[in-house]
């Protein structure tokens, strides 16, 4: 994989961390010209052969075959169409886009091409989240599902003092739902499927949505999603059912362990080794770009569709309405 980077955020700087683990070639890297600074210092540390100010001349860069698309949530959408036309394949950054239209109309490009794109959700690719889900049969009839991402954003006091970051901006399809509680809705969409109907109930301040709670209705039990970035505490999810449980405290975007006990046998503690989280995604993708996967590609484009469905089922449901949503 020749790798073009668009973003210079922190989820750029985490993978960082770890891309020298793997085979991929940093080709290029992009960002604003008021990052520009920013922009040279990573390119320096990290050998990225060339860095640029201007997308569309990175995307001119022939030797460049994959983009990884790292900008705010409401340019998702443009910034992977114009990749995808560009004969890249493309990894884009969780959210996927801000509704459901813009994610297909993105795949249809992508299949018209025969190119690969997928999106980066950690959650999916961690070996504690498949131990999980081997286990789910021992916990008989699943009843009740709880999954809290509960942080305290160090961006929520400038929010409130008018300093609007895109993390808490609607009009960038911003909110709580979109942030970290896309994890929660994909790791209850990646071992259960799409729900029957999905409700949200925001805390809403200066029109985004700080916090909220996301009801998930299946045929034969309950899933409550919780996300907070106006308030943190311990938080811990459970999946419960009538012989058994598991339970794991902290983001479920690291998910480093978690308990499993089946009736009233001792609980069994598992834990994964200690490796970069984002590291085991792009290891993936790196095997499914280079051996042109569109098979598995086609996979994970089940579950961002159902994952985006049960964002506009969400948003409708609390009235929230992005600016990409205007002429649904």
């Amino acid at each position: 994989m020749k790798l073009g980077i668009v973003g210079a955020g922190m989820i750029v700087n985490d993978l960082l961390q770890c891309v020298h683990e793997i085979d991929i070639e940093l080709t290029g890297i992009c960002a604003t010209k008021r990052n520009v600074e920013h922009l040279v210092q990573l390119a320096d540390e990290h050998g990225f052969k060339n860095w640029y100010t201007d997308y569309d001349e990175m995307l001119e860069n022939e030797e460049i075959d994959t983009i990884y698309v790292a900008v705010p949530n409401y340019l998702h959408y443009r910034y992977g169409l114009k990749a995808l036309q560009a004969g890249k394949n493309v990894i884009m950054e969780k959210p996927f886009t801000s509704n459901r239209r813009q994610a297909v109309r993105l795949y249809e490009v992508a299949e018209e091409k025969g190119l690969v794109l997928i999106e980066a959700i950690t959650t999916l690719y961690l070996p504690t989240y498949e131990k999980l889900r081997e286990l789910l049969g021992n916990l008989g009839e699943l009843k009740i599902v709880t999954l809290n991402f509960t942080q305290y954003s160090s961006k929520y006091e400038a929010f409130k003092q008018g300093v609007i970051r895109p993390a808490f901006d609607v009009r960038q399809s911003g909110g709580a739902m979109m942030d970290l509680n896309i994890y929660n809705i994909h790791f209850a969409v990646g071992l259960f499927g799409k729900p029957l109907e999905a409700a949200y109930l925001p805390n809403i301040e200066r029109g985004v949505d700080t916090s909220g709670i996301l009801t998930m209705k299946y045929p034969d039990f309950q899933a409550v999603l919780i996300r907070a970035k106006d308030c943190g505490s311990p938080y811990t999810s459970a999946l419960q059912g009538n012989k058994g449980c598991i339970w794991f405290d902290g983001p479920p975007n690291f998910l480093n362990e978690f308990s499993f006990r089946k009736g009233k046998e001792e609980p069994v503690h598992i834990e994964r080794e200690n490796v970069h989280r984002m590291k085991y995604e792009f290891e993936k993708f790196r095997e499914v770009i280079d051996g042109k996967d569109l098979d598995f590609a086609a996979r994970m484009k089940r579950e961002t569709l159902d994952v985006m469905s049960v964002v506009d089922m969400a948003k409708k449901s609390a009235g929230i309405v992005f600016e990409d949503d205007a002429n649904l």
